[in-house]
């Protein structure tokens, strides 16, 4: 696929600072080029999808490495080779944290600008559109607009137990030179709970969700229908914001304003749609062989990222400079000495490295004959699993039966067995066992207000590690 994308250049600030350079075009064409084609949008649209699986973003640093690296989920040689040691040790003046906080700030500013660009020129052209592809097309823009500035939100911001009022990032939906200002994290919250639920509506009529549509790949029988349709921006939905990938951030965002009813139905639509399946167990074991170690029929949403092969390759296919962690950290994550010795988890994502006492995480290894991995450039944003999470924290205040079926749920299919008596506990640990590099555990600890161990014992807390710092650059230049 082409993408060509019309891209703003602007500083780490992007549309919150008045430091702004000119706008030009990657292409050479203009606005009004691009945008008087149906295929333009289609274009623009999968350009902002690219550039959110880059290596600096989605297709690295905020997915299996900062969020993770905070959560406590690595282990480092004396040398740190990968740099990440003092990240882990929350040093918020460490140049590289800092340095890698504002990457993902201006990555992620970066695309909501191509959002807003897209969905300022949409109304205006939707004569050009066939049936039903205006609606798609806006609605995947309000829908990542919304998912960016959340996720920004989730990693700057205090949490809206620690601090709902209090000024956070900015909420720019206008493609403009212009400083945005500061709003609040219950406003941040708001809007995009706003933006998500425009999108839904806009989403009602997706491909995916029509009853023929089926995900995953042939197995036990299916046919598999993600890759039939002639037209390719309606191929493979899970790889863009589709309407079920709605329900699941407007569920995330709602649990986090403890909304916990909203939070729930929307929750309970993506399950009850029985779309997504639980993946085979056999397909997570770690012999060789053809292995689904991301469990793609179980992925609402995910980054494809094709670009990143190399990066994947150095940090998961080598123990010894890529990430890995220690044998007794890991087993005291996955509890293998009492209820998680049998977790398919622990027993598909790791293998034991030549190197004593360290595992390697398979879970994106590059695809050999001696790992065979599936999926391995694919990065999960929204499982199934994390539903049923969701589900069962909303559940919990009115009905903790149910909450604990909604939980033991994902455990049943993960070969978990037994738990203590302590919910918020027992779904955190869940959280973290079932996002394992992949960054979500670190945002449920926020969320929740819970002190991070780190592998040495140290306890990190709560009030020291859960609100960084805006990037220098937008403090400076956008006056804040």
């Amino acid at each position: 696929m082409k993408y060509l994308l019309y891209i703003a250049l602007l500083s780490l600030s992007l549309a919150s600072c008045d430091k702004w350079l000119d706008v030009q075009p990657e292409a050479s064409v203009s606005a009004e080029e691009l945008f008087s084609r149906e295929e333009g949008f289609f274009e623009a649209i999968n350009g902002v999808y690219s550039r959110c699986a880059d290596n600096m973003f989605y297709g690295g640093l905020f997915t299996v490495e900062l969020q993770d690296a905070l959560m406590q989920n690595y282990s480092y040689e004396p040398q740190d080779y990968t740099t990440y040691a003092k990240t882990a040790a929350f040093d918020l003046k460490d140049e590289m944290f800092k340095w890698r906080l504002a990457t993902a700030w201006g990555a992620a500013y970066a695309a909501i600008v191509n959002c807003n660009l897209v969905l300022e020129h949409v109304d205006k052209r939707r004569e050009i559109f066939r049936e039903g592809m205006y609606e798609l097309v806006k609605g995947e823009a309000l829908a990542l607009r919304a998912f960016l500035h959340f996720d920004i939100l989730r990693l700057f911001s205090p949490s809206f137990k620690a601090g709902a009022g209090e000024p956070a990032i900015p909420y720019v939906t206008a493609y403009s030179n212009r400083v945005t200002p500061l709003s609040s994290v219950e406003a941040v919250m708001t809007r995009v709970a706003e933006d998500l639920t425009a999108a839904k509506a806009l989403l009602a009529n997706d491909p995916i969700r029509d009853a023929a549509y089926v995900v995953g790949y042939n197995t036990d029988g299916d046919t598999i229908t993600e890759q039939d349709h002639p037209e390719l921006f309606l191929q493979n939905r899970r790889h863009r914001l589709n309407y079920y990938a709605a329900c699941g951030a407007l569920a995330r965002v709602y649990l986090c304003m403890e909304r916990h009813a909203d939070a729930l139905r929307e929750a309970d639509e993506v399950i009850r749609a029985n779309k997504f399946k639980w993946v085979n167990p056999a397909l997570l074991l770690a012999e060789p062989g053809d292995k689904d170690y991301i469990m793609y029929p179980e992925l609402v949403f995910a980054w494809y990222n094709e670009g990143n092969e190399v990066n994947l390759r150095d940090r998961y296919n080598n123990a010894t400079v890529g990430y890995f962690i220690h044998t007794t950290h890991l087993k005291n994550i996955y509890e293998t000495e009492s209820v998680g010795g049998g977790d398919y988890r622990y027993n598909g994502w790791f293998k034991m490295s030549s190197s004593n006492e360290k595992y390697q995480i398979v879970k994106y290894a590059r695809n050999t004959a001696e790992v065979g991995n599936k999926h391995f450039l694919v990065m999960p944003a929204i499982r199934l699993s994390e539903m049923y999470y969701i589900a069962a924290e909303a559940a919990f205040p009115t009905d903790p039966a149910l909450a604990w079926e909604y939980l033991n749920t994902v455990r049943l299919h993960r070969n978990v067995v037994g738990a203590s008596a302590d919910f918020t506990g027992e779904l955190l640990k869940e959280y973290r066992k079932e996002t394992f590099a992949e960054g979500q555990a670190f945002y449920a600890y926020k969320r929740l207000d819970r002190s991070i161990t780190s592998e040495a014992g140290l306890v990190h807390d709560p009030a020291g590690i859960y609100a960084f710092p805006l990037p220098d650059d937008e403090i400076e230049f956008g006056n804040r």
